[in-house]
C-alpha cells in the first residue's frame, strides 16, 4: 500500500479545475487538461471487467529474477510498463492493457518480486523488498527486453516503483502515471507518529510487525482471507465477485510472497534494516528527490489512504510537465475499477 504520510494531504479540489466525464466517472483534472493538444487520442469507454485474462504469461531472466509478465500490443510500438501494488497482481491491468494496445502501445505488465510466476534465480538471494530493490528489478526487466525508455504507470507499490525510477533514472522514463502522487518512502519521516485515524487505516502494517501477523501471512488460507478483506476496505464501491479475486489471489501463492510482503512493511517502519547493496540508493531516496519527467497524478476519491485533493502537498516534487486529477467514486485499485480513466491518463501523460 501507499506511504501512510501522504494520507494527511489537504482535502479539496484545485481551483479552476475542469470536470471531464469518462465512463460515467467524474474526473476533476487540473486546468492544464483543457490545454492538451487536440491530437491526443481518446481512449474508448469500456465496462470494467470486460476482460478477465491475459492471453499468455511470458518469462524472462532479469537481474536477480525470472520475471513473469503479460504482453499485449505491437512488438515495435512505444512501450508502456504497468506496475501493480499490494495485495494485487497483473490483473489490475487486465482491462487497461487491451485499451492501450489498441492505441498502438506495446504493453508490459510484470509480476513484482514475490508475486505470480516471478521467481528468484537463486535460493541464496535474500528475500528482501526495499523500495529500491523493486525499482531495480524493473530496470533489469527493461534491460533484459532491450527497452531503453518506457512510459511507466502504476498504483500502490507500482506508483512508488515508477516514482523511484523516474527520480533516479529519468533517462529510462518517457512519461509517468502515478496514482496517489509522490510515494517515495522517507523512512525517517515514518518514525514520527501520525494521527490516530491515519494509524488506524494502517492496521495491517502493525499486524505484520507481530508474530501473529507473520503467522497469518505464512498460512495460505489466512493470507488469502486477509488480502480479500483488504480489498473490501480500500475499494468500498468495487463490487468484485469471487472469480475476480480468485484470479488475482493465485499470485499470492508464490513461495516467496509472505517473506516479501512482511519484509517490505517491516522495512518501511524501520523494524528491520535493508540489504547493504541498496544503501546508496536508499540514501538518495531518503532525500526525497524531485521528478522531472512528464507526469499525471491520480487520486481515487474513495481510497482511504489519500484524501482527494489538488495534489498540492506533493506538487513541488514534480518539476516537469504535470497534471493532477481526482477520480470520483473510485477506490484504491484504480486501474481495475476505472480502466478507461487510467488508460486515458497514460495516453495523456505520453502527450504532455
Amino acid at each position: 500500500m501507499i506511504n501512510r504520510r501522504t494520507f494527511s494531504k489537504a482535502v479539496g479540489l484545485g481551483t479552476g479545475a475542469a470536470a471531464v466525464s469518462l465512463s460515467g466517472l467524474q474526473t476533476n483534472a487540473s486546468a492544464a487538461t483543457a490545454g492538451q493538444q487536440s491530437s491526443t487520442p481518446t481512449v474508448p469507454t469500456i465496462t470494467p471487467g470486460t476482460h478477465t485474462e491475459f492471453p499468455v504469461i511470458k518469462q524472462v531472466k532479469a537481474g536477480l529474477l525470472n520475471v513473469g509478465y503479460a504482453e499485449l500490443g505491437p512488438a515495435h510500438g512505444p512501450v508502456v510498463i504497468c506496475l501493480h501494488g499490494w495485495p494485487y497482481d497483473i490483473h489490475s491491468f487486465v482491462d487497461v492493457a487491451p485499451l492501450l494496445a489498441a492505441q498502438g502501445y506495446r504493453v508490459l505488465v510484470p509480476y513484482l518480486r514475490g508475486h505470480g510466476t516471478t521467481r528468484f534465480l537463486s535460493r541464496h538471494t535474500p528475500r528482501t523488498a526495499e523500495q529500491s530493490a523493486i525499482a531495480l528489478d524493473i530496470i533489469a526487466f527493461m534491460d533484459a527486453l532491450k527497452i531503453h525508455k518506457a512510459v511507466l504507470a502504476g498504483f500502490d507499490w507500482g506508483s512508488r516503483t515508477a516514482d523511484i525510477i523516474a527520480a533516479l533514472w529519468p533517462e529510462r522514463v518517457k512519461a509517468m502515471v502515478s496514482t496517489s502522487g509522490y510515494l517515495i518512502t522517507d523512512r525517517k519521516a515514518q518514525l514520527t507518529p501520525a494521527s490516530a485515524a491515519v494509524e488506524h487505516t494502517w492496521w495491517y502494517q502493525w499486524y505484520f510487525a507481530t508474530d501473529r501477523g507473520e503467522k497469518a501471512m505464512v498460512d495460505v488460507d489466512d493470507r488469502l482471507a486477509l488480502c480479500r478483506y483488504v480489498w473490501t476496505l480500500v475499494s468500498p464501491n468495487w463490487n468484485f465477485d469471487d472469480a475476480t479475486y480468485q484470479r488475482t489471489s493465485q499470485a499470492f501463492l508464490n513461495p516467496d510472497y509472505a517473506a516479501i510482503v512482511l519484509y517490505n512493511y517491516r522495512w518501511r517502519i524501520s523494524l528491520i534494516e535493508g540489504d547493504h547493496r541498496y544503501d546508496r540508493y536508499e540514501k538518495l531516496l531518503g532525500a526525497q528527490p524531485p521528478i522531472g519527467v512528464p507526469t499525471v497524478t491520480l487520486d481515487p476519491a474513495l481510497d482511504p489512504f489519500t484524501a482527494p485533493g489538488d495534489g498540492s502537498t506533493y506538487r513541488s516534487h514534480f518539476t516537469g510537465p504535470y497534471e493532477h486529477r481526482t477520480i470520483a467514486n473510485i477506490g484504491h485499485n484504480l486501474p481495475q475499477e476505472a480502466p478507461t480513466v487510467f488508460a486515458q491518463a497514460v495516453v495523456d501523460a505520453d502527450h504532455l
